[in-house]
């Protein structure tokens, strides 16, 4: 059964000595704001993260599997779900497209939650997902830095090369410098940028996101960057607790208040504004979340709306108070 209730949510990811968003088109050093020197990452290198994550720990489960995946064809997953449907995968009718579209939406987690174009070869429509995330944009400025490394060793190809021997008495003839070579590396020392995110129950209702795939969305948010560790991404992690806005509706009639906790009972920058992240006065350079103050208004919160902070990926979520082991808002 779909969700039957609106939710926005926030978090904040932090990025030690990494490169948390490389640009391609400008040398792939990380994202910034050319006029104020925020650094951000996109909505798209969130959500794969999060599908990463999702297809890691919900292997093999019915319907947790991935349209959109690394290195691969979106048709075959457009067609395996016309399959699925009983419907010739050529057919390009209304009613193949459709049974197409919902089939997919039974099968995969990203085009349930984040909905997909799959108007492509087999064509199964489009759908419009559920969950949608912003950039993440960072606190303060960030500074970005190139710097030089040397590699020591080199992958170079030897001509006429048949064995191993061939290339180790290459390997051999060559002088210790020239077998050595030079790259570089894009990184900003620190930086703490916040997500925020977006949940509509009524589009819900279309793709049938239910209360297992939030529950299943939420710890992946909290645990992507714990399995997605690399050279170039220094640290980086998601600083709890993760805050969720939910509308529960406030009217008497339980129908109407059914229809309000669908439709929302505030708008939603009205409830980020209630978190208030700022560095500390004596800090100049953060390098650390605790270089900030945090604070979230609850006794602000509007009638009909929960604010909830989920401190562990596998926890419950604590509604309307700041649980004790909560990095932010003690």
């Amino acid at each position: 059964m779909a969700i039957n209730n609106r939710y926005e949510f926030l978090f904040y990811i932090q990025c030690k000595d990494g490169n948390p968003n490389g640009d391609p088109d400008m040398g792939n050093a990380p994202r910034v704001d050319p006029q104020d020197m925020h650094g951000y990452i996109t909505d798209v290198a969130i959500k794969r993260r999060i599908r990463n994550y999702v297809q890691t720990a919900f292997a093999g489960e019915d319907g947790m599997e991935m349209l959109v995946r690394s290195a691969s064809n979106i048709n075959t997953g457009i067609a395996e779900a016309k399959e699925q449907a009983g419907v010739d995968v050529s057919a390009k009718g209304k009613n193949e497209v459709y049974a197409g579209r919902r089939a997919a939406c039974q099968m995969f987690y990203d085009v349930r939650t984040f909905g997909a174009v799959m108007s492509t070869g087999p064509n199964a429509g489009q759908v419009r997902g559920p969950v949608q995330i912003t950039f993440a944009r960072s606190l303060d400025p960030i500074q970005t830095q190139d710097i030089s490394i040397t590699r020591m060793a080199k992958a170079a190809e030897v001509t006429g090369a048949k064995s191993a021997a061939d290339y180790r008495a290459w390997e051999a003839a060559q002088s210790e410098d020239s077998l050595r070579t030079m790259g570089r590396k894009q990184f900003t020392p620190y930086g703490l940028y916040e997500a925020r995110g977006f949940i509509s129950a009524n589009l819900a209702q279309e793709t049938g996101f239910d209360e297992s795939d939030l529950k299943a969305l939420l710890e992946a948010i909290l645990n992507m960057y714990e399995h997605d560790h690399s050279a170039s991404k220094g640290e980086m992690a998601v600083i709890t607790p993760l805050v969720i806005f939910r509308h529960v509706g406030t009217d008497s009639d339980e129908k109407q208040r059914a229809r309000q906790a669908r439709l929302g009972c505030a708008p939603a920058h009205r409830l980020f504004e209630l978190v208030k992240v700022g560095k500390k006065a004596d800090v100049a350079y953060p390098r650390s979340w605790k270089d900030y103050c945090s604070e979230i208004a609850l006794e602000q919160r509007p009638a009909g709306v929960d604010i909830g902070f989920m401190t562990s990926p596998y926890g419950e979520i604590t509604w309307n108070r700041v649980p004790e082991d909560a990095e932010f808002f003690r």
